[in-house]
């Protein structure tokens, strides 16, 4: 296991949760430009994000409305441009669960089981306002982090009854008046704030052991595919295929096997069913193959035996 992949949390399946994902900053470390569509794998890093949470109840984006791989619930912090904490009470506000996971839009190494972890570690701290992710240099990443949505509203609204608004106040005056318990993780923390962070990013997405799962996820997304399958048995089967009839053969069957599964409706099993019959099918090609060079190889011997060509004496 890499740095980069997630461990996943042991135990039960994790708790209710909405997430709020603010992707309304300036990002003036990077000139301006729209950072959360930004591309990392060939993936926007809003879409990135979305696809961590994607178990969420309900995932608020708090930034204006635009194209994104799954549907999600728009808000905007009035005035636009308000900070992180304007930007979070407005995110809030369409919440309902008591768990609420606020995520910003610029990590490129967030993954579902990075989620899970910190809904698990909250959960196992009761007495605790939050959970949140550690960056590599120990520092607290607050919008990488769990939450329990009543002490978030309580220390929002004693921030806006002490300044008046929430407008232009820095995140740690919220995250330094609640009780939080630390996630070291170096990775998931990682956000792109520069150009050369994203140069990083860029390059990291593409670690050997990684791509695969990468270009699948980025491929779904552009597909608008929600399915989990098992890569390995289809990398199997293209490789049965491949050498059982004939390498064209191998995109070829796996594309009818995708068609195959579409056609029954069915999810994963539907997939790996099909799976199954066009891979028994490549080992009867491969077999009757075998038997056929079995077959005539007496004859090869035979032919090659001093004395017996046609041409022998």
């Amino acid at each position: 296991m890499t740095a980069y992949e997630p461990t996943p949390p042991p135990g039960a399946p994790p708790a209710v949760y909405d997430a709020v994902v603010l992707a309304g900053g300036a990002a003036r470390r990077l000139g301006g430009v729209d950072k959360p569509g930004l591309r990392v794998g060939g993936r926007a890093l809003l879409d990135r994000v979305l696809g961590a949470c994607a178990d969420a109840r309900v995932t608020v984006v708090v930034a204006g409305p635009r194209p994104t791989a799954r549907p999600v619930r728009w808000a905007r912090e009035d005035p636009p441009g308000g900070g992180p904490l304007a930007a979070l009470d407005a995110g809030l506000r369409h919440t309902t669960a008591e768990t609420v996971v606020v995520l910003s839009a610029d990590l490129p190494f967030l993954h579902e089981a990075t989620v899970h972890t910190l809904l698990a570690t909250l959960g196992a701290a009761p007495d605790a306002a939050g959970a949140l992710l550690t960056d590599a240099d120990g520092r607290d990443q607050p919008l990488v982090a769990a939450y329990r949505a009543a002490a978030l509203r309580s220390e929002l609204a004693a921030l806006t009854e002490e300044h008046g608004a929430l407008t232009g106040l820095p995140l740690r005056r919220l995250t330094g008046a609640l009780d939080l318990t630390r996630v070291p993780d170096p990775v998931a923390s990682f956000d792109c704030d520069t150009w050369d962070d994203l140069a990083t990013a860029r390059a990291r997405i593409r670690e050997h052991g990684h791509v695969l799962d990468e270009w699948i996820s980025a491929a779904k997304d552009e597909l608008g595919i929600d399915l989990d399958v098992d890569i390995k048995v289809l990398l199997d089967l293209a490789r049965d295929a491949a050498h059982g009839v004939a390498r064209p053969a191998a995109p070829l069957t796996t594309f009818l096997v995708g068609y195959a599964a579409g056609r029954a409706q069915g999810g994963p099993e539907a997939v790996a069913e099909a799976s199954r019959k066009a891979a028994a099918l490549a080992q009867r090609w491969a077999d009757e193959a075998a038997a056929a060079q079995a077959d005539a190889a007496p004859d090869a011997t035979r032919d090659a035996t001093p004395g017996t060509r046609p041409d022998a004496g």
